[in-house]
């Protein structure tokens, strides 16, 4: 690897593993690592190992959590028969930020795509028809990524949860604020025109 001690080696190797690091990133945030004053270090080392040792699946939607069920499936105040479905925790957090949706959760953990070995079965969808079948969901909101994958996936959904009278419905997409039409792709232009609404 280098000339460097074998403490900074293994650090460097250990911060490889993280996606979007580089070797040169990895090394550089390893120097910073190992400048920085031991009450920081051992806060990240605390953080890193709390992160890893207390924080799991929520058994009902399947969203990180430190407590079971997690704070949004104990949320009284949530609408329990609107479920948001997405493909991981973070899109979670990206549509809470909005503060807009105020039903419930289910995490997929991944989307159908084929070329990667990614079924149906892969992905956490029999927990969701126990929820559908078990809690009086009426309506689904499939909040996939708009990928290939994530509209295969959002067409199964559909197929899976219509013949059981529940509405399944998509998020709109299409052109972002602030951007110019010159820009956008056919089938972005596309999704846009399908999507208007009256003003």
């Amino acid at each position: 690897m280098s000339n460097y001690p074998k403490p900074i080696n293994r650090l460097i190797e250990a911060l490889s593993y993280l996606p979007g690091i580089g070797p040169k990133t990895a090394e550089r945030l390893a120097f910073h690592i190992v400048s920085m004053d031991e009450t920081k270090v051992n806060h990240l080392i605390t953080a890193l190992q709390d992160s890893r040792d207390k924080v799991f699946e929520c058994s009902t939607c399947n969203n990180l959590t430190d407590k079971d069920p997690c704070t949004i499936c104990q949320d009284e105040s949530r609408d329990s028969n609107l479920i948001c479905v997405v493909q991981d925790a973070r899109d979670v957090t990206a549509i809470e930020k909005v503060q807009d949706f105020q039903g419930k959760y289910h995490v997929l953990q991944g989307v159908i795509s084929p070329m990667e070995g990614i079924g149906p079965d892969d992905l956490n969808l029999k927990a969701l028809m126990d929820r559908i079948q078990g809690e009086g969901i009426t309506e689904l909101v499939v909040a996939t990524d708009p990928t290939v994958e994530g509209e295969a996936t959002a067409m199964y959904l559909n197929k899976l949860v219509k013949p059981l009278g529940v509405r399944v419905t998509r998020l709109a997409y299409g052109l972002p604020m602030g951007g110019d039409l010159e820009y956008a792709d056919e089938m972005t232009l596309q999704q846009a025109f399908e999507g208007r609404k009256e003003l």
